[in-house]
Parts: C-alpha cells; structure tokens; sequence
C-alpha cells in the first residue's frame, strides 16, 4: 500500500484504471495539498479536466496523464 502524502509513481498512474478519479487521488498525483486542490477545483484553475457532479470533484485519467507527461499505454520492446 501506498502513502497517501507522497505524489504518485509513474507506475501507480499507469495502474489507473477507470475513466475517472476522485479529487485527493488527483490531487496526490499532482503533490498538491487537499484544501489548494479543491481551491483551484472550485475557482476553475485546476491543471486538468474537473468534472462537477452534485458536491463531487471528478478529474479524468486520460487528461491527467497527459498532464503529467505519462503515455496511456507502454509499448514494450
């Protein structure tokens, strides 16, 4: 198991496997802080694709890896 304070892997993020992720899961992979990530959620400034559903941040994988430089598939060798 993973701690929670520390940004993601690269492996983790690979290892993303729905559509989308909660905000602290976002959050993590991005080293931001929960109250600064529901901050820029909230004022529309967040570094990747947010959806609001009702009072829930959603953030979409694909957008977020591609944020963070991290290709959907691997190809192997």
């Amino acid at each position: 198991m993973s701690d929670s304070r520390l940004p993601m892997t690269h492996g983790e993020l690979l290892d993303l496997e729905t559509v989308t992720v909660d905000l602290e899961t976002s959050n993590r992979a991005f080293g931001l802080g929960r109250s600064l990530g529901y901050k820029l959620a909230r004022t529309g400034r967040y570094p990747c694709l947010v959806i609001k559903a009702g009072n829930t941040y959603r953030v979409v994988t694909a957008d977020l890896r591609c944020k963070l430089g991290v290709p959907e598939t691997v190809e192997s060798a």
